[in-house]
């Protein structure tokens, strides 16, 4: 719903924030089996549309308090039946990953400053694990230039090895907090998408620490702000 009304709105998106959330508030959730509206104020939201379409009813004193009591327990038990079918789903596509002391796994680390961090994550390493801590985590052995950093990890930090390498490519342009800078170096194609009113010209634009299949689609206005150069060699 937010990327519909920044693509449609462009820079002036925040403004449409206030109907994003009046549609959010008023839309019917298969959790609660109403809207969010409807559960905390007891009624359906007015709208110009449905202005005497609400089914509101008076309700005082003693009944005011049994009737907020029914409508908590109720939402209560909708909620509990989403999470369980919720869990159910994730118990099916869960899969334990677990290590072993000596084993090789990769580091995954994210891009915290440019454009985009869509461009996703990237992996360094392999590092071989040395200890393991608890149930979810593992000690590597890091090399000498990461010596700064934690060496303790969560599992889902981690990506299994299956071979090892025989030379460890260099990490370049890794900060301490295992982040790195991310820009793009390369505009691969460009493209219009049409919205109701208006033309939004996009780029695919390769990142410096990512291949061309991970290429991702920007908007040119929001590339040419930030990196003007990007621009300097594309005809």
């Amino acid at each position: 719903m937010l990327r519909a009304c920044a693509i449609r709105y462009g820079t002036s998106w925040d403004k449409s924030l206030p109907y994003a959330e009046f549609s959010y508030n008023s839309s019917y959730q298969a959790s609660l089996k109403k809207s969010s509206f409807e559960a905390l104020y007891g009624r359906r939201c007015r709208t110009p549309l449905f202005w005497n379409q609400t089914g509101e009813k008076q309700v005082f004193g003693p009944d005011l308090i049994r009737d907020a009591e029914q409508q908590i327990k109720m939402v209560c038990e909708n909620l509990r039946v989403a999470q369980s079918r919720q869990k159910s789903y994730a118990d099916v596509r869960r899969r334990d990953l677990t290590f072993k002391v000596d084993d090789f796994v990769y580091l995954k680390v994210s891009p915290m400053r440019g454009i985009r961090r869509k461009a996703g994550t990237k992996i360094i390493g392999p590092f071989k694990i040395v200890e393991r801590k608890g149930e979810v985590a593992y000690k590597l052995e890091l090399p000498s230039n990461l010596f700064g950093i934690h060496n303790v990890f969560y599992v889902s930090q981690l990506k299994k090895c299956l071979r090892v390498p025989e030379e460890q490519p260099p990490l370049e342009g890794l900060d301490e907090d295992l982040t790195y800078t991310e820009h793009p170096v390369k505009i691969l194609e460009t493209s219009e998408k049409v919205t109701r009113n208006r033309r939004v010209k996009m780029c695919r634009v390769q990142w410096k620490h990512h291949t061309e299949y991970e290429a991702t689609w920007e908007r040119e206005e929001e590339l040419r702000a930030t990196y003007p150069g990007l621009f300097a060699n594309h005809l």
